[in-house]
């Protein structure tokens, strides 16, 4: 008996230390970052509701806050408060960069478009959400709408797409001011070399519209590689330095192109459909302003992402991952329509008009645009550029065209 129960014993303690040695070398492969998915473990939801600090640099709570809010309301062991605060994209990697090296975490979620994740990606300032924490969002992929699914792959595993648009380029103008509308790059071209300083648009780096104009132009010209702003974009280069030469100058952000279109200082900006939208249903610009395409445009289609900056605590990032899923229920997506500033809105499937607030119903059925039916389906579509191809395309861009008109 002494000798079965001894055998037992050291089969025991080897079972032990098998699992220790297990434990500690899964350990050692989450710190080193190599722990294959499947393994990963999300972490545990704090014991008492948190402070969550949401920072937007794209605009996106005009679409989510009252989704964030609602989290909060139904999860109050979880969440004691959302802070919302807005700040520049270009600003914000500088930002987390010296937090981080600082030890600090004040910032807990980003909401942003395309261009500072280009940014935040390239400099590892994010936390890796996919596949690490997949057991959070089943079936994420699948859920999405096809060119959402496209949109959601530029993320890289450090973003979840949040809202969806197939944006632009388009042309926004005053009817009254603009008679012979440009149907191509070069009557464009030649429309703002007639009227100086009445065509304007922002800074690509921290503008939807504006990124996507100088995404858009290189199918629009023909250029050798659309995908490739360093290598294969000559003739919109040159186009763009062209164009600089009958635009005043290039605001920060979009708000100011519409304020100047709105009120009469400009007859011509670009534009994507929810900039479209939202501004003459808000009544900063006039409701009887029209829209075109150039002809042989891509819709380059655009996004907003949840991102999680490094040094975030494991018991506010369990709670994270929790809102992030929850934004992706048709629920919360169904808030996305907003009064159109990314129309349409929803990212995920099956989130019709008639699921949003009445307001917003009310708002884009009055606001909204048959033609864009038609155009969606005339033209082709493609995605935004990978991330390092957007920090180069915003270099080049501020290097070579707005560097002494940006303000």
């Amino acid at each position: 008996m002494r000798t079965y129960k001894s055998n037992i014993r050291m089969v025991t303690a080897r079972r032990m230390t098998l699992r220790t040695t297990v434990a500690l070398a899964a350990g050692a492969l989450v710190a080193m970052g190599s722990l294959p998915a499947a393994l990963a473990q999300v972490p545990a939801l704090p014991s008492g509701p948190v402070t969550i600090n949401v920072v937007d640099v794209a605009g996106d709570l005009a679409l989510t806050q009252d989704a964030f809010e609602l989290y909060a309301k139904k999860n109050p062991t979880r969440i004691s408060k959302f802070t919302f605060t807005k700040a520049p994209a270009p600003e914000l990697p500088g930002k987390l960069k010296a937090m981080q090296a600082a030890g600090r975490a004040d910032i807990d979620l980003v909401l942003t478009g395309v261009g500072f994740l280009g940014n935040a990606v390239e400099q590892g300032l994010l936390v890796k959400l996919l596949p690490e924490y997949s057991a959070k969002f089943p079936g994420l992929m699948n859920n999405y709408q096809p060119p959402a699914a496209k949109m959601q792959e530029l993320a890289q595993g450090q973003g979840i797409e949040v809202v969806f648009m197939p944006a632009g380029p388009l042309l926004e103008y005053n009817p009254a001011k603009v008679k012979q509308v440009p149907t191509t790059a070069q009557e464009l071209l030649a429309w703002c070399k007639a009227n100086p300083n009445r065509l304007i648009y922002a800074r690509p780096a921290n503008s939807g519209p504006g990124n996507t104009f100088i995404m858009g132009l290189p199918y629009i010209l023909g250029d050798k590689n659309p995908k490739d702003p360093v290598n294969g974009w000559d003739k919109t280069w040159a186009y763009l330095k062209d164009l600089n030469s009958c635009i005043e100058y290039y605001p920060t952000g979009t708000a100011a192109t519409m304020k100047e279109l709105g009120e009469g200082s400009r007859d011509m900006t670009v534009t994507m459909t929810g900039w479209d939208l939202n501004p003459r249903i808000l009544g900063i610009v006039p409701k009887d302003f029209k829209v075109t395409p150039l002809k042989g445009m891509t819709w380059v289609n655009d996004a907003h992402y949840m991102v999680v900056p490094k040094g975030v605590a494991p018991d506010k990032l369990a709670v994270l991952l929790d809102v992030m899923a929850f934004m992706l229920t048709p629920e919360a997506q169904a808030y996305t329509y907003d009064k159109g500033y990314f129309y349409p809105g929803p990212a995920v499937k099956d989130v019709p008009l008639s699921m949003a607030p009445k307001e917003s119903q009310d708002a884009i059925r009055e606001y909204g645009r048959p033609e864009y039916e038609k155009w969606l389906t005339e033209f082709p579509h493609t995605q935004s550029l990978e991330p390092k191809a957007q920090v180069e395309a915003y270099r080049i861009w501020d290097q070579q065209i707005g560097a002494q008109k940006t303000k």
